[in-house]
């Protein structure tokens, strides 16, 4: 399958998988979340670490069009490094964004509840879940499978559904256990929409995502639920698990309108 986006150097070039459920011109949040994250990774560190948090500001709509990438290091530490980075369209910056690394080493805990590993699931695995196409109008979205195991996408109400991503994210790249979680995260609204799409937008604002530890394996769990404002605003809030058991959080502000 064709790749989302071709980088060279800090140059992207951006393909029509990228495009959204909001309009066509418009890429959906988990495609430049991915890039995001992928250009965070690729900034060398002195030990190994991992994404502890990921914090995405859309400034305005990222388009499917050409981008730029501008990565560097805000804060370098033994434990710690923090980096920035910024997508630009002609210019001007559409997303910012923040990614907490932490170092990674092996530790020796006690057996006590909330130890991520041993966090059982309380839905049941993908191989259980129903295919879930309501998300097919999505160009980027047709670039993942999605297996319901609680509501459906788009359906009302809170819901719990299975993401693995089919289609690359970088061209010549491998998408990794971060990028992965960061494409099905910005899917929280989807997974707990409370409105009629046909009828509302509730596009998200940003997107933070918290991990416990790295997800393992292609299947990512959102299950999540949206908390409804009376002001045009929302909350989308996810438990991100893999099918060893839940990893993270993600939380979404969201914008309500009428079409």
């Amino acid at each position: 399958m064709e790749a989302v986006f071709r980088v060279d150097h800090n140059e992207v070039e951006t393909r029509p998988h990228a495009g959204g459920p909001w309009h066509p011109t418009m890429q959906h949040g988990g495609a430049s979340s991915a890039l995001v994250v992928w250009a965070a990774e690729r900034i060398p560190t002195p030990q190994p670490m991992h994404v502890a948090r990921l914090t995405v500001d859309l400034m305005r709509p990222v388009p499917v069009a050409p981008l730029t990438i501008a990565a560097e290091v805000v804060r370098e530490g033994r434990k710690i490094q923090l980096c920035s980075v910024r997508l630009l369209a002609e210019g001007v910056e559409v997303a910012r964004a923040s990614v907490l690394k932490v170092r990674a080493r092996d530790m020796v805990l006690p057996d006590v509840a909330g130890v991520s590993d041993g966090t059982l699931l309380d839905v049941t695995g993908p191989e259980t879940g129903r295919e879930d196409e309501a998300g097919s109008s999505s160009r980027f979205i047709r670039g993942l499978t999605l297996r319901a195991v609680r509501g459906g996408f788009l359906q009302p109400g809170p819901g719990a559904i299975w993401f693995r991503v089919d289609r690359p994210m970088i061209e010549g790249a491998p998408t990794s256990a971060a990028m992965r979680a960061a494409v099905a995260a910005d899917c929280g609204n989807g997974v707990s929409s409370v409105l009629d799409i046909t009828k509302w937008t509730f596009l998200n604002a940003d997107l933070t995502v918290s991990f416990a530890r790295p997800p393992v394996g292609d299947w990512i769990l959102l299950n999540s639920q949206t908390i409804l404002g009376r002001d045009g605003a929302a909350l989308a809030m996810s438990r991100l698990a893999d099918v060893h058991g839940y990893f993270g959080c993600a939380t979404q502000s969201l914008v309500v309108e009428p079409r």
